[in-house]
């Protein structure tokens, strides 16, 4: 399984992109991840229409929360059937146009506190990194 950080926009503050930039760098341990920033929603758009195989999943205040260890579980499910790739679809400042907000039909919330974008892909980064840490039984989420 591959995964995809769909970034809307770029990470402008150089430190919150040394976070996301560690913890991909960790994820790679255990899985093939990749950070796509894209211009706008239309971009994303694009991405998630030319590859309808991938699992996209939109980063959205009013989405289904979960806690850690579900979200690693709903991840190991992911991996031992098969899925491909997921995508994770990070939005900007301005949010999410309806038009992918229909597109996509999983939306999944980091909080129920608002975040700003920058911060919510940092912890979306840490989030899946602990989620494979869970899933191989590492003392880091302890």
């Amino acid at each position: 399984m591959r995964l995809q950080l769909l970034m809307i926009g770029k990470t402008r503050r150089p430190e919150m992109c040394a976070i996301i930039d560690d913890y991909v760098n960790r994820i790679r341990r255990s899985c093939p991840i990749e950070i796509l920033e894209v211009r706008g929603a239309e971009g994303a758009l694009k991405k998630i229409e030319a590859d309808r195989t991938a699992t996209p999943i939109l980063l959205d205040a009013g989405g289904r929360t979960i806690d850690s260890n579900a979200l690693a579980r709903w991840l190991g499910d992911l991996r031992d059937r098969g899925t491909r790739q997921v995508i994770f679809i990070c939005g900007n400042a301005g949010g999410f146009p309806e038009s992918l907000r229909e597109r996509v039909a999983q939306k999944l919330s980091l909080s129920a506190m608002t975040l700003s974008h920058e911060l919510a892909r940092v912890v979306l980064a840490e989030q899946l990194y602990r989620a494979f840490a869970i899933l191989s039984g590492s003392p880091y989420p302890k």
